[in-house]
């Protein structure tokens, strides 16, 4: 190799090293990025109606900015007001329990019996847990504002990017050698394109799994079937584990109201999920992404691994950018493109 070789080498090995130590916020970036080309997509509809960009861009993000404030609305009141509900109803946990073990003392001989603490070796014991509990209320306290900071920072690059994305692209394209930027330009299309149909398909699944949920709820009679209904199609988003937090609520709520509705509740969320599994993903992603079911999984895996809840909540839209580029540099430009020696007709 000659020596502009060697210092292109070295320079791309140190790129990928101080990528790889602020992989953190180019994965924020890349969630603008996400987020950008999925309100786009909604952008590009309205000016196909005659609207102006810049009116498009505002009249886009007023509308998911509405559509969220809503949910949250109509999710979080009435989870606080069940949340008060428990807390009325622990005083009275608190109370049988206390007779439970008033029953107990009375009746067991003194033998049998463990020693119990007194008062001062009782709060000796707890100190330690009050000591690690105050130093996670303040991790906690430094990671929610890490968070909230971090959802800023997204929340301004979306509005950038969806203002003016052009030169931002040309600004990634010239990091490519000049024969090559003409393709990069064409793989960033095909991306933009393949992380548009995600999104349509993942809001498909969302309102199928919401409508399911919300149809099976109100018929069981379980209460606050349309919030339930809302959470479990926006915690479909993230794959596998979404499904999973979105059956507890109702199933605690549904416990409260008569306990086989609560074993109602999960068979219910059981089905849906399947026929989402099963026949929904295949039908729409297929037609949309053709994502594998393995390399589904093992983008989840890795992603999480690497990044952490960010990476997993991401990994599908991760996982088709990373299958464009592969399959357009990899595949395309390089193994289709490799001519056999002429050494290899001797064997």
């Amino acid at each position: 190799m000659k020596l502009g070789q060697w210092l292109g080498l070295l320079a791309l090995v140190i790129s990928l090293y101080i990528l790889w130590e602020i992989r953190q916020l180019v994965l924020l970036l890349f969630t603008s990025v996400v987020l950008a080309v999925a309100i786009n997509q909604l952008v590009l509809r309205l000016q196909l109606s005659g609207i102006k960009r810049i009116w498009a861009v505002l009249l886009s993000v007023g509308i998911v900015v509405t559509f969220l404030v809503g949910a949250l609305l109509l999710i979080l009141p009435p989870f606080i007001e069940q949340f008060r509900q428990l807390l009325v109803l622990l005083p009275t946990g608190i109370n049988q329990i206390q007779q439970g073990i008033n029953w107990l003392e009375e009746r067991l001989v003194d033998s049998y019996l463990p020693e119990i603490p007194d008062i001062d070796r009782l709060l000796e014991q707890i100190q330690p847990w009050v000591t690690r509990l105050t130093q996670q209320a303040i991790a906690l306290f430094s990671t929610s504002v890490t968070a909230l900071l971090e959802t800023l920072l997204v929340i301004v690059l979306t509005l950038m990017l969806l203002a003016n994305p052009q030169p931002y692209r040309r600004v990634f394209i010239r990091f490519f050698p000049n024969f090559y930027r003409h393709r990069v330009d064409e793989i960033l299309t095909r991306c933009a394109t393949g992380l548009g149909d995600w999104t349509i398909g993942a809001l498909i699944e969302m309102l199928f799994i919401g409508t399911l949920s919300g149809l099976g709820l109100w018929i069981l009679q379980v209460p606050l079937a349309l919030a339930h209904a809302v959470l479990a199609g926006l915690l479909n988003f993230i794959p596998n584990i979404g499904p999973t937090l979105s059956v507890f609520l109702p199933m605690a709520i549904a416990f409260l109201d008569a306990p086989w509705k609560a074993v109602a509740v999960l068979i219910l969320y059981l089905v849906i999920q399947n026929v989402e599994s099963y026949w929904l993903t295949p039908t729409i992603m297929a037609k949309q992404v053709a994502l594998l079911p393995a390399v589904t999984l093992t983008a989840q895996i890795v992603f999480v691994t690497l990044f952490g809840a960010l990476g997993l909540l991401l990994a599908l839209p991760l996982a088709v950018v990373a299958k464009t580029w592969i399959q357009e540099v990899l595949f395309n430009d390089i193994l289709d493109e490799w001519q056999p020696s002429n050494s290899s007709n001797l064997y």
